[in-house]
């Protein structure tokens, strides 16, 4: 008896882990209860990059608490629909993406590549943490070949470090489309510190980042 009350117990906390499924079940709460907006940020003359490792909401919390980044911007990048939603995502072809606001005279991109590689794992093929598919992989979206080399050449300093056990399956593809997400997308784990899945998958990812490169963080962090 306890055994099947402690398995319903995991059962019922893989599902309420899931940014999907958290995402769809509170995104009424999320569009009616959000606090005051954040301020938008002038972003004339920053450079862009793009990164996708794993549910937005986590991977614009980790970047934006990087020196240098001036803002992140949660989306979708990667696949074929013109039109792409958050309800039809996984059909088409985009992975949950963020667009990085960044001044390259504070932060360079190979850190930025760092910061990348270093706040997830690349080597499990479209999943990151409890959220599984496509639209969940590790892809980094270059433009220009001095991008795709910085970034090819620090996967191969990952391989030959030894770091991991198993292979990395980090997808090193050209940049065409970043599609903003739905608004309510946006600084979500800022917004919603108490929310379940915030608070027992993307806070505990972001401060497994910040314990691994105190020396990239802003000050208020």
């Amino acid at each position: 008896m306890n055994f099947m009350k402690n398995f319903s117990l995991l059962l019922l906390l893989a599902f309420f882990s899931s940014c999907s499924l958290a995402s769809t079940s509170n995104k009424k709460k999320a569009t009616e209860n959000t606090p005051e907006p954040i301020v938008s940020k002038n972003l004339d003359g920053l450079a862009k990059a793009y990164f996708a490792s794993g549910c937005f909401w986590c991977v614009e919390a980790v970047f934006e608490s990087v020196k240098g980044v001036e803002e992140a911007v949660s989306g979708y990048s990667g696949g074929h629909h013109k039109n792409p939603t958050y309800e039809n995502l996984r059909s088409s072809g985009h992975a949950e993406a963020v667009e990085v606001y960044y001044d390259p005279s504070v932060v360079s991109y190979e850190t930025l590549v760092k910061v990348f590689f270093g706040s997830h794992d690349p080597t499990t093929l479209n999943r990151q943490g409890p959220d599984a598919g496509p639209q969940y992989r590790s892809a980094l979206f270059y433009q220009g070949e001095k991008e795709r080399e910085i970034a090819e050449n620090y996967v191969k300093q990952l391989e030959a470090s030894g770091e991991y056990d198993a292979k990395i399956v980090t997808q090193i593809v050209p940049f065409e489309i970043f599609h903003r997400a739905e608004e309510y997308h946006q600084n979500y784990e800022r917004l919603h510190p108490n929310q379940s899945y915030v608070r027992s998958v993307s806070i505990p990812r972001l401060n497994r980042f910040k314990a691994k490169f105190p020396e990239l963080l802003k000050e208020t962090h």
